[in-house]
Parts: structure tokens; sequence; C-alpha cells
């Protein structure tokens, strides 16, 4: 249904007007990211250090609850800018929309195998065999990268493991448990587990898959094209939060108690610190094309699309390149 949403909007989108600057001179900016998640926390440090103030750009962010929202956003005019899985961005334009990506905020599959009782940590997915799995269910990436990871060395996810799919959110719990052997969950649920219930990080995929345009900042080419300062002026401040972050960890983890007030800050620490040292959030917005080329073969596999746009034609990098060249932070 959701996708439907998107190519129905994608047909009718119509085109974007100019932003003007209010009679301060700054420019009023809406961007929706999918969810409120510690992923993203190079923007919320883009927020707390004034970054998008220092560029011109009064920011209303929101969350929509889910990336096929937040685009849907975009194309219906309700925001100029979307925060989610830029495979959204691909169909539009495989509908004949106008969808682009202009920068990526996560940079790898931000997913770990976390277990109560299997302490041996995976050095392959062929030791995944004869375990049960509780993953989101499909399309949920998180069950894809595990699906993924069994058929790569040869074995069947349908006899090999047992995979167990819960609501989102809710991996670790069946784990915890003692229902199953193993949830393929990310932050703040892993080191919820770790800290809380004693759980094991048993693999990670940031590692195993490498370079994966996991989320990207999304507009519409004709919103662009419209309005190119404005677009530079949010790269610009993106960056710049994600330079801080990575110059300093201890100040983005404050952000993030900040942001998540309802976790313990152990949890949110130990959180962020495992995101940083796997290089998950990105360090720089500029789309790495390995990156992208792998997140349009899981789209593949999962038939949300051709996923066969042209890299150039689907993302414009011109704006995050300027902004890592040009912006400096203390």
């Amino acid at each position: 249904m959701a996708l439907a949403l998107i190519m129905s909007l994608s047909a009718c989108a119509g085109g974007s007007s100019t932003t003007k600057p209010s009679a301060d001179g700054t420019t009023n900016v809406n961007l929706v990211e999918a969810v409120h998640n510690l992923g993203y926390i190079d923007l919320y440090v883009a927020q707390h250090q004034g970054f998008f103030t220092q560029q011109g750009i009064d920011l209303h962010l929101s969350a929509s609850g889910g990336d096929s929202q937040a685009f849907a956003a975009i194309l219906g005019g309700s925001a100029q800018f979307a925060l989610g899985d830029p495979t959204l961005a691909e169909i539009s334009r495989e509908k004949h929309g106008d969808g682009v990506v202009l920068g990526e905020m996560v940079s790898r599959a931000q997913y770990f195998a976390v277990s109560k009782n299997i302490t041996t940590p995976f050095t392959s997915p062929t030791q995944f065999k004869g375990h049960s799995f509780v993953t989101s269910p499909p399309p949920n990436t998180n069950y894809n990268v595990l699906s993924n990871s069994v058929k790569q060395v040869g074995l069947d996810p349908t006899k090999d493991v047992k995979i167990v799919t819960v609501t989102p959110g809710t991996e670790i719990g069946p784990v915890v448990a003692g229902a199953a052997d193993v949830a393929v969950a990310q932050e703040p649920g892993v080191d919820t587990a770790v800290i809380q219930d004693g759980a094991h990080v048993l693999y990670g995929w940031p590692d195993a898959i490498g370079e994966f345009t996991n989320t990207g900042l999304q507009s519409r080419s004709s919103y662009v094209k419209a309005n190119p300062a404005v677009a530079q002026k949010m790269l610009n401040a993106l960056q710049m939060g994600a330079m801080y972050t990575y110059a300093h960890p201890d100040q983005a983890k404050a952000v993030a108690r900040m942001e998540f007030p309802s976790l313990a800050p152990q949890i949110i620490d130990a959180a962020i610190q495992r995101e940083i040292d796997n290089h998950i959030p990105s360090n720089t917005l500029v789309v790495q094309q390995e990156g992208w080329n792998k997140l349009m073969h899981f789209g593949q596999q999962l038939g949300n699309c051709s996923c066969d746009v042209p890299f150039n034609e689907i993302i414009d990098n011109s704006f995050a390149q300027k902004a890592a060249g040009d912006v400096h932070t203390s």
C-alpha cells in the first residue's frame, strides 16, 4: 500500500516553487525523518550545535513513522526534504517522478546479531546453520540482510535456519525470553540487551556488508533546481554535523541523551560509540557508488524496484561534494 501511494504521488506531483526567505533573512525548511533514530545522530548534532541556524535555515523537523510516509511528504508538498530509505527516490524515478538523492546519512547496514545464550561470536554466516533468528518481517532490511547472508554461503534460509518475524523494534524480546537463539537488531536495542540483559553481540553487518547507502537525504529534482541555495545550505549543515560527530563523540553522546531522554544514559553512550566504531553515521554526505549499488541489489532481491536508473541520474552529489570541500567545524 505504501509503495502504491508513492507511485500515485510520483505520477501526479506538480512542480516545486521557490522557497523565499522570511523577513529576518532565514529560510523555513520542513524536513521529515522516517523515524526518530539514533543512526541519524549527525542530524541531531547539527541541530543542537546551531549549524542550520548558521546557514540561515529555520529547520522544522518531524518524524513520519516510516520511509514511505517520509518520502510521500516531499511528493505531496508538505516537506522539502525527507530522510529515509533512498530506494523510494529510485521507485519515484521508475514511475516517472522526480525524486532525487542529495546525500547519505547512514552509510552501513546498522544491524547486529545478538544472543542471550550463545557467547561465542560468529565468524561466518555458515555458523548460522541450525539456529533460530528473530527479525522484522520482509521487506524490512534486517530480514533481508539475514536471508542474503545465508544464501551467499550456500545455505537455504527456509531449511537451514529458522526465521521468526516480529513487529519491528521488538526483535530482542523473544531472545531474552529464551524463545529464540539470535535477534537481528539495531541500536538502541542492541546495547539495551547487552547492558540490561547480559546479551552478547555475535556478528555485525556493518563490517560484513561494508559501504551501504542505508539512509539518504531525498528531495524532488524540481524543488532542488528551483532552490539550489537552500539545498546547499542543508547539505552544509548536515556535513558539519557529520564532521562534528566524529571529532567530538562525547558531545554527540550528550546530544543523543537529550534527544532520547527515556533511555538510560549508559545505554545511549554505548549505542552511539558502537555506531561510531562501526562507521554507521556518515562522515561525509557524498553518496558512494559502491554503497548505492549494494542497496539497489537488495531492492531487486526484494522486488521493490527495477533498480536500474543510472547512478548519476538518481544521485546529485554536487551539493554534498561542495559541502565536503568547503565547510569546517571547530
